[in-house]
């Protein structure tokens, strides 16, 4: 990740032939995206002892059980993977920690400004 980092980053005095490559350069960046996500779950699916997964009670049901042969390969994300449905239970625990201690909201009110604006 640190290497596409360093190749997106705009340098004064130097040519980017990514940065003017256009619709190029966009779908370079979707692959590079793809490759860092899947690099992410594989390293997931790969060290789900490391992650402490085999604590989770479902898991450990379905060990008693036997039926782990129907179960296939479980992999389960952990809420630092973004997007995961454990990291989107977690965003909306901290979102309902505001409504806890200051109430409900009475308006949800966005603006949308120009960014040339001199204020």
């Amino acid at each position: 990740m640190n290497y596409y980092a360093y190749l997106l980053m705009v340098r004064q005095g130097e040519f980017s032939h990514f940065h003017r490559s256009g619709r190029l350069f966009l779908q370079f960046l979707v692959d590079m995206y793809a490759k860092i996500e899947s690099e992410r779950l594989y390293y997931i699916r790969n060290h789900q002892t490391e992650l402490r997964v085999d604590q989770y009670a479902h898991l450990m049901d379905a060990i008693n059980n036997d039926t782990i042969q129907d179960a296939g390969q479980l992999v389960i994300l952990p809420s630092s993977f973004t997007g995961g449905p454990r990291y989107m239970h977690q965003r909306v625990q901290d979102a309902m920690t505001y409504v806890r201690h200051y109430g409900r909201p009475d308006l949800f009110i966005t603006f949308t400004c120009n960014p040339k604006w001199q204020e």
